[in-house]
């Protein structure tokens, strides 16, 4: 599962992005160091011949969604069987995209205290997530609301003591197949879905204060 995660954009992760996504990046990102469902986050998608980066809303609404309320259930789509649902299965095909992130956290429950972790890419780099986009428009209004959701995938043995499902993070092989727009066969993405080495994450302690969606201090992500 994935609850909290970073959108961090510091020079060097930047850097990366460009290269890897051939983005334009705005001048005015900012990083946003514990992003909570509801809350806009950027997201990288395909246009056919480049990629692009915008702001989009955590929970994803299909275009029959009633109410945006259903977006608060939706923050989270399982692998293993998002093309079986009616919710997930034209996204799947349609509408892919790429969450860039520091890390995401997650909480163990000791003696009725939560107690965050944060996991990272071991090497620094950006953790890019597979996920889906929708639009919605909400019932008598002319503007469309785009959203998302992450998919997730079994846990590795880093993140299993803490939940047993993890965010889908793509090897950076991957990356243009997964935005691709001629890539409709939900079989030939399965093998992305499998849960990243557990050797190629970080782990540790942070303070309980990121528990409130309040507060996003860069002190969110410092180890104790």
């Amino acid at each position: 599962m994935c609850g909290r995660f970073t959108s961090l954009f510091s020079p060097e992760l930047i850097a990366i992005l460009r290269e890897s996504f051939s983005l334009t990046i705005p001048d005015t990102i900012q990083s946003h160091y514990n992003v909570a469902p509801s809350q806009l986050a950027w997201v990288i998608r395909n246009e056919g011949d480049h990629n692009r980066i915008d702001l989009l809303k955590w929970g994803l609404l299909p275009f029959w969604a009633k109410s945006a309320q259903l977006g608060n259930k939706m923050i989270n789509a399982r692998s293993e069987t998002i093309s079986e649902k009616p919710t997930f299965r034209q996204a799947l095909k349609l509408r892919r995209c790429i969450i860039p992130a520091g890390g995401f956290f997650e909480w163990s429950h000791v003696g009725g205290k939560k107690q965050p972790y944060y996991f990272h890419m071991a090497d620094g780099s950006p953790m890019c997530m597979a996920g889906l986009w929708e639009k919605w428009q909400p019932p008598g209004e002319e503007d469309f609301l785009q959203t998302f959701t992450f998919l997730t995938t079994s846990s590795n043995e880093l993140v299993a003591p803490l939940h047993d499902r993890q965010p889908v993070i793509l090897n950076p092989d991957n990356y243009n197949l997964w935005l691709s727009h001629s890539m409709h066969d939900p079989e030939q993405l399965k093998d992305m879905y499998k849960p990243l080495s557990a050797n190629l994450l970080e782990s540790y302690k942070v303070s309980d204060q990121m528990n409130n969606v309040h507060f996003t201090e860069p002190s969110c992500i410092e180890r104790i």
